[in-house]
């Protein structure tokens, strides 16, 4: 009798497990099961289509019969309410029960709404979805005026929509720059300008108090903190994902600000794994448990788990990951934990081009360039190395930087 495999999620983890399952188990019964209404698509691309860069064909991924022809079973808008680990079944809001052998959880979050008045209303949208997408897509084209809440890498997509789409935009932050946990004011201000440049202006030290709405319950201002109004026909707020861990409270799967997991993508229940943003896993680089919600971690733990699933301890997840940001004249990318570390060290490398490389007991655990991205994989390689640099982090912002400029460890 085959092994039966059931997925729960149909994003780039599931997915990618899916494919890797199949190569990895032949005969293997191989269920996918996800709440959403339309096969794998491509997460990174749905906000150029919200820009109306991109139309939609270009988007998708796995078409329904990709599926069919590596024998999956894809379950469209199928809601997993109940997973009994004891039983090792899943039951689906039609009453459905799928057994399985090993099972993953790839479920992700769900955006974060505002504790505020009128947070709901209509024009106040949420990104993470395709469908989510053609909402703000269609919304934003009617819009004259824009608010933005979230100084994060999502919050700034809903800016260059608003950009692209020629609405002018207030961009609402709490502090004193985007991304302040990551970004100095001197770094972040490339990044301003480059949104005031396209209609969309920084509000510092600010937030959203509540909404105000019309008499058809459609967004028409926010007013913040600090008492200001803000004319709005459209809002995006990216304040963060709610992970999907009310599916499993009732287990015996430990929880900590996700699923916890070990470098094999397995939980503390021997059949059951876990890969993408759900995760809280071990990180092998960074030596402790960490978070990571990038497109290339989630795709890379779907394949890890899946392979450890026909064979546990085969292989462990040891990741660098990436961000880019391409909806600006100069390229952005974070690498790593750019949040984290105890030291940092940063510099600006010339017009639109600045640096910063987080350091955590002198070693590499993150950063972010602006502009120039060539030393990302020297980076990259020190992080995968563990390689003490605390004696030479000057070097680190030297133009065209790489490992060779680095005095050997045996010479420092």
């Amino acid at each position: 009798m085959s092994d039966s495999y059931v997925i729960i999620g149909d994003g780039i983890a599931g997915a990618s497990a899916a494919e890797t399952l199949r190569e990895e188990a032949p005969e293997a019964e191989i269920t996918v099961l996800t709440d959403e209404g339309e096969s794998l698509y491509n997460r990174i691309l749905i906000k150029e289509y919200a820009k109306g860069k991109l139309p939609e064909a270009p988007i998708s991924i796995h078409q329904e019969d990709w599926y069919d022809d590596h024998d999956v079973d894809l379950r469209l808008n199928t809601v997993v309410v109940d997973i009994d680990v004891d039983e090792e079944a899943v039951h689906t809001h039609e009453g459905e029960t799928f057994e399985y052998d090993s099972l993953l959880l790839a479920i992700g979050g769900t955006p974060q709404q505002l504790p505020v008045e009128n947070a709901d209303a209509d024009g106040i949208h949420h990104f993470w979805t395709f469908q989510d997408a053609r909402r703000i897509k269609e919304s934003v084209e009617d819009a004259e005026q824009g608010v933005i809440v979230g100084a994060g890498l999502l919050g700034i997509d809903f800016a260059a929509i608003c950009g692209a789409q020629g609405v002018e935009a207030k961009y609402l932050m709490r502090g004193d720059n985007w991304w302040r946990y990551a970004l100095s004011e001197e770094g972040a201000e490339i990044m301003h300008e480059a949104m005031r440049e396209r209609g969309v202006e920084p509000v510092f030290d600010s937030g959203v108090d509540h909404f105000e709405v019309d008499a058809d319950g459609h967004v028409e201002a926010a007013v913040d903190p600090n008492g200001e109004r803000y004319e709005c026909d459209f809002a995006g707020v990216a304040i963060g994902l709610n992970f999907n861990t009310e599916l499993v409270e009732d287990t015996p799967l430990e929880l900590d600000d996700g699923i916890v997991v070990d470098e094999f993508m397995r939980t503390n229940v021997d059949n059951v794994f876990a890969a993408g943003d759900i995760t809280t896993f071990n990180d092998l680089i960074l030596g402790e448990r960490a978070k990571n919600g990038s497109w290339g971690s989630a795709k890379e733990q779907g394949t890890i788990a899946a392979r450890n699933m026909v064979d546990y301890g085969s292989e462990e997840f040891e990741w660098v990951s990436s961000y880019s940001i391409t909806h600006f004249d100069f390229p952005f990318l974070s690498f790593g934990h750019p949040t984290l570390g105890d030291d940092s060290v940063e510099a600006t490398t010339g017009e639109n081009e600045w640096r910063r490389v987080a350091l955590k007991d002198g070693k590499v655990v993150g950063g972010v360039l602006i502009g120039d991205l060539s030393p990302q994989s020297a980076f990259k390689q020190l992080m995968r190395e563990g390689r003490d640099v605390s004696d030479q982090t000057d070097r680190l912002m030297e133009p065209g930087f790489s490992v060779d400029d680095l005095a050997a460890p045996t010479e420092q």
